[in-house]
C-alpha cells in the first residue's frame, strides 16, 4: 500500500514507481483493490459543498437597495395601498430569482468535470486484464491504453509505443506530445513531463502500459475542480457601483425620511399624515424602475452581441466588457487557428515559402516572391514528396476546406505537399507503400518504404528531428537532383533561424538501397540517407486577430498571451500579432519563473510582461489574481479545461464555443461563437455602449427622484398641504421609467466609443452629471411646489386636480429632460434626430397614457387624479422648456472648457 502519493514520480524510473505505490506489472489483487478504495476513494471528482437552494434564494434579499424596497411593501401593504405594494415586492422578487440562478454557476461547471472522466479503462488485475469502470481505479492499478482512449487517471508510463497524448485542453501544447519512459529531473513543467499521462486527456496514436499515481480530486484536472471552487466571484464594475449606489440611496432615504417626520410632527401634522408623507417621501427617493432598467439594458446588449457570436452567460457581463482593460488570452484555438501550417522550406540551400493558411489547400510556394515550380528544383519536389509520404495522417474534403484525421504536423506536411500541385491520392498510388517503421520517442523519426516509380530499385523516406536525421545523413540533394557533400552547419544554421520564428522544424530525408527491399528495419536507415531539406511549420495566428488586438491597444486595452506552449513559439506568435511590438525586447515569462515568485512580486511581473509560456492552471490563477490586486478589470479568454479557474477568477471569463472543453463554457461569463478573438473587440463596444446608456438612464431618473423628494420636503417645512401622494408617486417613477427611461437602452454607441480609455472612476455619476441632476431635480421641484400652491389658492383647483398639475409637470420635464439624456456628452442638436425611433415612440405612449391619467375616470379613482383644463398643460410645459435649455447649455458649457 503507497505511503506517500504525493510522490514526483515523474523522477523515478519505472521500478521504483512500482515499488512506491506497492504494485506490480501483474496488477493489484480484487482485496487490495478494495483495501484502497476505501482509503482513496472512488476515482471522480467531489463536487464542492453547497448551501441548500432555499438558503441561497434568501441570501438574495441580503443587499441594501432590497431592504428599502422591502421596507416599502410592507408599509405600503399596512397603509392598503396594495398596487403600490403588489408591484414593489414583483420588482424584488424578479431581480432574487436572476441572483438564485446565477449562483448556481459553479455548480454546474464541477458536474461538467465529474463527467468528464466518466469512461471505461483497460486494466491488468491479479495478473488478467480486464475492463472496469473508471471510477473503480485505485492508485497502484495497471492501465492500458491505445488510441483513442481519454486517460482516466493521473499515469507513470511504464512502456510505451509510438504514443502520443493530445493535452492541449489542459496544457495548451498545440500539438499532440510524444511520450516516453526515462525518468526525469525534478520541478519541470507539467507540459514537459514526457513520462506522464494526465486525466481527461486524449491519446491521439500508439499505446501504452501505466501505473496509476492519482485519482478523483488528486488528479491535475482534480485541482483545477478545486480552484475552481476556491477562485473567488468577484462582483462585476456595475454590480460594485449599483451597491454603492444604493447604500448612497438608503442613507439619503432614511435620514429624509426621519427628518420629514420629526419636522412634520413639530408643525402640527397628525402622525398618520405625516408618516404618510414620510412613506411618499421614501418611495419617491427610490429609483423603482433602475432594477428593471439595468435588466432590459443588459438584456439588450446580450441580444446585440448574440448576433455577433457573443453570447452571454451572466447578464453584468456585458457591462463588465465595456470596463476590461486587460485581456489574458490563452494562445491555441484562440488567437491561433490550432491548425499547423508549413510556412518554410529549406531545399537545395534555398529557403521557400509558403502562402496560406490552416488545412485549406489554397496557396503557393515562392522564391523572392516569384512563383516556383517545384518539378524544377528537385530538392524542394523531395522534400514535399517526403512529407506527403511518409505520412499517416488523412484529409477528408468537405464545405470550408479539409477535415484532418491524425496528427496536425502531419496534416501540415499534406497540406503543403497538396499547394505544390501533389495529389495525395495519385500520389501514394505512385509511390506504394510496402512498410513502415513507426515514429517512437526513442528514435525519434518515422521511415517508410515505397515502390519506386523512377527506378528499379525500392525507395526509403524518412522524417524526424533535425538532430536524428541529420546524424544519419551522408550527403544531401541540390536543385537538379544531385547528390552534394553534406553542409550540417549550414542546415543547422537555418534551423535556428526558424526556431526563432517560433517555428517547429522537421528534417527529411530518402535513401534508395542497394537491394530491392521488402521489409524494412532500422539498420536500414542507420547511415547512407540523402538529406532533402527542412519544413519550418506553425500554429498561425488568425487573420482578423491583428486587427483586433490594435483596436484593443487604441482602446487602452492591454492584451496578454497566457499559454501553455513553448517560450519561442508564444514570443513569435506575440510579436506577428501585435501583443508584443516588433522591435521590442520583452522577456517571456515561463510557468517556473512564476512558481518561484512570491505573490507581491508576482505583481510587477504580470504587469509588465505580456508573453507567459509553459504555464500551468494554478499559474494562471496567480497571474489573474495579480492583475486585479492593481485593480485592473481582467478578461480571460480560454478553451480547455486548465482555463476554467482562471476564467472564474476574473472579472470576465470568455470561453471558445467550437473548441471549448464543457468545463470551460460552464465555468465562462460568455461564450465566442466563432472562437474568433477579434468578436471580442465587437463585444467590447456593445459592452460599453451598455453602460453609457445605463448611465443615461440613472441620469435621466435621479432628477425625478431628487425632485420628487424636495417638493415633499418642503411643503412639510413650509407646512402646506402634501402636493403629491406616495401612490402618484409610484406612477411617475414606473410609467416613465417603462414609457421614457427604458427607450435610452436601444441608443447607439456613440462615434469615438472605442478611442476612449477604459472607464476609471469608481461612482457611477461624474460630478458634471451631479450638478446636471441637482440642476433639473431642482427645476422640477420648485416649479412643482409653486404650480401645487398657484393651482390651489389662486385658480381655485381642488386638491386631486392640483396634483394632478403636480404629476404631469414632472412627467412632462422628464420627456423634454430625455431628448437631453440621448447623449450626455454631445449636444442633441448633433445627434441623428431618428436613429432611435423607440424614443419617439415612448414619448407618444406617454402622453397617451397621462391622458388617461387625467381625464380617465378609472385612473381617477385609482390614483386620486383629476381633469386639467387645457391652460394647465402650458403650465406644465414651462419647467420642462427651462430643463432642456438649461442642460444644453451645460453641455455646450462643458464641451468649450475641454477644449
Amino acid at each position: 500500500m503507497p505511503e506517500d502519493i504525493d510522490q514526483k514520480f515523474y523522477t523515478l524510473s519505472q521500478e521504483e514507481t512500482l515499488s512506491q505505490l506497492n504494485t506490480s506489472e501483474e496488477g493489484l489483487s480484487e482485496s487490495e483493490v478494495k483495501s484502497r478504495q476505501e482509503k482513496y476513494g472512488k476515482n471522480q471528482l467531489e463536487a464542492a459543498k453547497t448551501r441548500h437552494p432555499l438558503l441561497i434564494f434568501i441570501d438574495q434579499f441580503n443587499q441594501p437597495l432590497i431592504y428599502i424596497l422591502l421596507a416599502a411593501t410592507i408599509v405600503t401593504f399596512f397603509l392598503q395601498e396594495y398596487i403600490d405594494s403588489a408591484v414593489i415586492f414583483a420588482v424584488v422578487i424578479i431581480n432574487s430569482v436572476i441572483g438564485f440562478i446565477e449562483e448556481n454557476k459553479a455548480l454546474r461547471a464541477i458536474k461538467s468535470l465529474q463527467e468528464s472522466i466518466v469512461s471505461e479503462a483497460n486494466v491488468t488485475r491479479d495478473g488478467k486484464k480486464q475492463q472496469i469502470d473508471t471510477i473503480e481505479l485505485v492508485p497502484g492499478d495497471i492501465v492500458h491504453l491505445k488510441s483513442g482512449d481519454k486517460v482516466p487517471a493521473d499515469m507513470r508510463l511504464l512502456s510505451t509505443k509510438e504514443l502520443r497524448i493530445e493535452e492541449a485542453a489542459l496544457t495548451g501544447e498545440s500539438v499532440p506530445v510524444s511520450k516516453e519512459t526515462e525518468k526525469l529531473e525534478k520541478d519541470i513543467a507539467l507540459g514537459d513531463r514526457l513520462n506522464m499521462v494526465y486525466s481527461s486527456t486524449l491519446v491521439t496514436s500508439g499505446t501504452a502500459t501505466a501505473v496509476v499515481t492519482r485519482i478523483g480530486s488528486d488528479t491535475e484536472v482534480g485541482k483545477i475542480n478545486t480552484m475552481i471552487s476556491s477562485a473567488d466571484l468577484l462582483d462585476t464594475p456595475l454590480t460594485q457601483l449599483i451597491a454603492q449606489f444604493s447604500r448612497v440611496i438608503i442613507y439619503a432615504v432614511l435620514i429624509l425620511a426621519v427628518i420629514t417626520l420629526g419636522i412634520g410632527l413639530l408643525q402640527g401634522y397628525s402622525f398618520t399624515e405625516i408618516f404618510m408623507a414620510s412613506v411618499a417621501l421614501a418611495v419617491g427617493l427610490i429609483p423603482e424602475g433602475l432594477p428593471a432598467a439595468v435588466t432590459i439594458t443588459l438584456a439588450l446588449g446580450v441580444s446585440k452581441m448574440a448576433k455577433r457570436q457573443a453570447v452571454i452567460r451572466k447578464l453584468p457581463a456585458v457591462e463588465t466588457l465595456g470596463s476590461t482593460n486587460v485581456i489574458c488570452s490563452d494562445k491555441t484555438g484562440t488567437l491561433t487557428r490550432n491548425e499547423m501550417t508549413v510556412q518554410r522550406i529549406y531545399a537545395g540551400d534555398t529557403v521557400f515559402q509558403i502562402s496560406g493558411v490552416g488545412y485549406n489547400t489554397d496557396g503557393e510556394i515562392t522564391l523572392d516572391d516569384q512563383q516556383t515550380d517545384p518539378q524544377e528544383h528537385s530538392a524542394l519536389y523531395h522534400t514535399l514528396l517526403c512529407g506527403l509520404l511518409c505520412n499517416e495522417a488523412k484529409l477528408k474534403p468537405q464545405d470550408s476546406g479539409y477535415k484532418l484525421e491524425g496528427d496536425p504536423t502531419e496534416g501540415a506536411l499534406l497540406v503543403a505537399a497538396e499547394k505544390a500541385g501533389l495529389d495525395f491520392e495519385d500520389t501514394r498510388q505512385q509511390y506504394k507503400r510496402i512498410d513502415t517503421l513507426p515514429f517512437e520517442s526513442e528514435h525519434q523519426y518515422m521511415a517508410t518504404l515505397h515502390q519506386n516509380s523512377e527506378g528499379d530499385n525500392n525507395i526509403i523516406f524518412v522524417k524526424g528531428s533535425v538532430e536524428r536525421i541529420l546524424e544519419r545523413c551522408s550527403q544531401a540533394m541540390d536543385a537538379e537532383g544531385n547528390t552534394q557533400d553534406l553542409n550540417a552547419e549550414q542546415v543547422e544554421k537555418h534551423v535556428e533561424e526558424f526556431a526563432s520564428q517560433g517555428q517547429r522544424v522537421l528534417a527529411l530525408a530518402m535513401k534508395t538501397p542497394q537491394e530491392n527491399l521488402q521489409d524494412l528495419e532500422r539498420e536500414h536507415v542507420e547511415q547512407d540517407l540523402t538529406f532533402l531539406g527542412l519544413q519550418g511549420m506553425i500554429d498561425p495566428p488568425r487573420e482578423e486577430v491583428i486587427e483586433a488586438v490594435q483596436k484593443c491597444h487604441d482602446a487602452g486595452i492591454d492584451v496578454k498571451m497566457i499559454t501553455g506552449d513553448h517560450e519561442l513559439t508564444a514570443y513569435a506568435i506575440a510579436k506577428e500579432i501585435g501583443i508584443v511590438e516588433k522591435d521590442a525586447k520583452q522577456e517571456t515569462v515561463n510557468g517556473r519563473k512564476i512558481a518561484e515568485t512570491e505573490d507581491d512580486d508576482l505583481v510587477e511581473i504580470a504587469s509588465n510582461a505580456h508573453v507567459f509560456a509553459r504555464v500551468a492552471p494554478e499559474h494562471k490563477l496567480r497571474l489573474v489574481r495579480a492583475l486585479q490586486s492593481q485593480d485592473k478589470i481582467v478578461a480571460m479568454t480560454g478553451d480547455g479545461v486548465n482555463d476554467a479557474p482562471s476564467l472564474r477568477q476574473a472579472n470576465i471569463g470568455i470561453a471558445m464555443g467550437i473548441t471549448g472543453t464543457d468545463v470551460a463554457k460552464e465555468t465562462s461569463d460568455m461564450i465566442l461563437m466563432d472562437d474568433n478573438f477579434a468578436s471580442i473587440e465587437s463585444a467590447i463596444e456593445e459592452g460599453r455602449g451598455v453602460f453609457d446608456n445605463l448611465l443615461k438612464f440613472i441620469t435621466w431618473t435621479l432628477p425625478t427622484n431628487f425632485g420628487e423628494g424636495m417638493v415633499l420636503l418642503l411643503a412639510i417645512v413650509m407646512g402646506m398641504k402634501i402636493p403629491i401622494l406616495p401612490v402618484q408617486i409610484l406612477w411617475i417613477n414606473l410609467a416613465t421609467a417603462i414609457f421614457l427611461g427604458i427607450m435610452l437602452a436601444w441608443e447607439k454607441p456613440e462615434p469615438g466609443i472605442m478611442t476612449r480609455p477604459p472607464r476609471k472612476d469608481n461612482s457611477i455619476l461624474t460630478s458634471a452629471l451631479i450638478y446636471r441632476i441637482i440642476v433639473v431635480g431642482l427645476i422640477l421641484s420648485i416649479c412643482s411646489f409653486i404650480f401645487f400652491n398657484y393651482a390651489l389658492n389662486e385658480l381655485g383647483r381642488s386638491p386631486e386636480q392640483a396634483r394632478t398639475l403636480v404629476v404631469n409637470t414632472i412627467i412632462v420635464g422628464e420627456i423634454f429632460f430625455l431628448f437631453n439624456c440621448r447623449s450626455l456628452r454631445l449636444s442633441f442638436f448633433k445627434m441623428p434626430f431618428f436613429s432611435n425611433p423607440l424614443i419617439f415612440l415612448g414619448v407618444g405612449l406617454m402622453t397617451l397614457a397621462q391622458v388617461l391619467y387625467t381625464y380617465w375616470g378609472v385612473m381617477n379613482n385609482l390614483f386620486q387624479s383629476a381633469p386639467l383644463p387645457f391652460i394647465d398643460w402650458l403650465f406644465a410645459a414651462i419647467p420642462g422648456v427651462i430643463i432642456f435649455i438649461s442642460v444644453e447649455f451645460h453641455k455646450w458649457w462643458v464641451n468649450r472648457n475641454k477644449q
